[in-house]
C-alpha cells in the first residue's frame, strides 16, 4: 500500500483527490493532511481518513484542533507542511496547494527522497531549473497532476523509445473564447469564473479565463520534459476531450483522451505505474464525443499567453515576476479592483521593468516574488485610485 501526504486537502484537487482515494483505499493510505483555513471541511475530512499528522496555516487552529482530535499530531505555517512533506512514514507528497506555499515543501520532499505528484503549478514556474535539477539528483519521480501534462506523460511512457518533436497542449478557451476583447474588459468576476469544462479553485479558474493557465503550463511543460518552447504548442480545443498530444519526428501523432475528469490524471499519480479501475467507470464514448474543433490561440485577446511564452524563452527570473505579478492581480481582480485587462496590463510592465538574475538561488527567487508582488500592489493601488 502507498503512503501518501496530502497538502492541500480542502482545495480543489484535493477534494478530487480524497474522492479516488476513496474509491482505491486499498491501494493509497493517507497519513497525513494539510489544509488552510477552511477548518470545518478538514474536520469532515479528517474523519473520514483518520490521518496521522495534520498541519494547517494557523498555530491557533493546530491548537483547537488538537482539542478535538488529541490522538492526531498538529502542525502549522510552511514548517508543518515541511514536516508532514519529510515525514519518514510516506512514499509520495502530493502538492495540492496553490501559490508559492508548495514551493518550500516540495523541495523538502525531494531532498528526503520522496516521489512528488505534483499540482502546483508555481514550484515549476518559479523554480523549475532548481527543482527538476534536485529532483535528478536524488533520484526522484515528478508525476504531473494537471491534466495536460499527466496526458504528455502518459503518451511519453507509451512511446519512450524518442524524444518527441513537439508537445502540444490543449486547451478550452474558457469562457470568453467568443467574446470580444471589450467584453472580456467589463467583464465581472462572477462571469469569468463560469469554466464550461471545468470545476477548479477561483485562481485557477481566472488563470484559464485569460489564457495565463495555458501560459504556466507550456512553462511547466518546458521543464517537465526538457523541451524547447519553440516546440511546444498550444491548440484551443473547446470539448476538452484530447487532453494533450506528442508529435514524432515521423508526423505520427499521440494523443490522450478522455472525459474532462480531473479525477483520472489525479488517480495516475496515485498509482503510478499501475492502472486500476477508479472513480471514473464509464467507458469514453467516440460517438457520444460526436465532433472535435480545433483552432490557433487569439494571441491578441490573450495577451497573458504571449507573455507567458516570451517569459519563458527569457528565462533567468522572468517566469517568477510572471507568477507573482498574475497571482496579485488576479486577486484584486476576484476583489473587484481591478479589471480582467488590467492583470496582464500589469504583468506586462512589470516583466518589461525587471533586471533578470542569472542562476538565482532560491532565497533570491523567494526574495524577487515578494518585491514584485509588492510592486504589482502598487500598481493596484494606482488603478484603483483613479476609478
Amino acid at each position: 500500500m502507498k503512503k501518501i501526504a496530502l497538502l492541500g486537502s480542502t482545495g480543489s484537487i484535493g477534494t478530487q483527490a480524497l474522492e479516488v482515494i476513496e474509491k482505491i483505499k486499498d491501494e493509497i493510505e493517507i497519513v497525513s493532511l494539510a489544509a488552510g483555513q477552511n477548518i470545518e471541511l478538514l474536520k469532515k475530512q479528517i474523519k473520514l481518513v483518520s490521518p496521522i499528522k495534520v498541519s494547517v496555516t494557523k498555530e491557533t487552529d493546530a491548537i483547537e484542533l488538537k482539542k478535538e482530535f488529541p490522538h492526531i499530531d498538529f502542525y502549522y505555517g510552511t514548517n508543518g507542511l515541511e514536516t508532514l512533506a519529510t515525514d519518514k512514514e510516506i512514499d509520495l507528497v502530493l502538492v495540492a496547494v496553490s501559490g508559492k506555499i508548495g514551493l518550500k515543501p516540495t523541495i523538502a520532499a525531494i531532498k528526503s527522497g520522496k516521489d512528488i505528484a505534483l499540482a502546483n503549478k508555481e514550484t515549476l514556474v518559479m523554480a523549475g531549473d532548481i527543482i527538476m535539477r534536485l529532483a535528478k539528483e536524488h533520484n526522484v519521480k515528478i508525476l504531473p497532476v494537471d491534466s495536460e501534462h499527466s496526458a504528455i506523460f502518459q503518451c511519453l511512457n507509451a512511446n519512450s523509445a524518442q524524444t518527441p518533436k513537439k508537445l502540444i497542449l490543449t486547451a478550452s478557451g474558457g469562457p470568453f473564447l467568443n467574446k470580444t476583447i471589450d467584453e472580456m474588459h467589463n467583464t465581472t468576476a462572477k462571469e469569468a469564473l463560469k469554466h464550461p469544462r471545468w470545476n477548479m479553485g477561483k485562481k485557477i479558474t481566472i488563470d484559464s479565463a485569460t489564457l495565463m493557465n495555458k501560459g504556466l503550463e507550456v512553462i511547466e511543460a518546458h521543464h517537465l520534459f526538457n523541451m524547447d518552447y519553440d516546440n511546444i504548442e498550444v491548440v484551443i480545443h473547446p470539448q476538452s476531450i484530447i487532453h494533450s498530444a506528442i508529435e514524432h519526428t515521423d508526423g505520427s501523432v499521440i494523443a490522450q483522451l478522455g472525459i474532462p475528469s480531473m479525477h483520472i490524471p489525479i488517480q495516475y499519480a496515485l498509482t503510478y505505474p499501475n492502472r486500476i479501475e477508479g472513480i471514473e467507470t464509464n467507458s469514453f464514448n467516440f460517438v457520444q464525443a460526436a465532433k472535435l474543433t480545433f483552432e490557433e490561440p487569439d494571441f491578441i485577446k490573450f495577451k497573458a499567453l504571449e507573455l507567458a511564452y516570451n517569459a519563458g524563452k527569457k528565462g533567468c527570473t522572468y517566469p517568477t515576476v510572471l507568477n507573482a505579478a498574475n497571482e496579485e492581480a488576479v486577486m484584486a481582480f476576484l476583489e473587484d479592483k481591478i479589471k480582467l485587462s488590467h492583470i496582464t496590463e500589469i504583468v506586462e510592465t512589470l516583466l518589461s521593468e525587471h533586471i533578470p538574475i542569472q542562476n538565482a538561488s532560491l532565497d533570491e527567487i523567494l526574495a524577487l516574488d515578494e518585491t514584485t508582488r509588492n510592486q504589482a500592489k502598487e500598481m493596484i493601488e494606482k488603478i484603483t485610485a483613479k476609478a
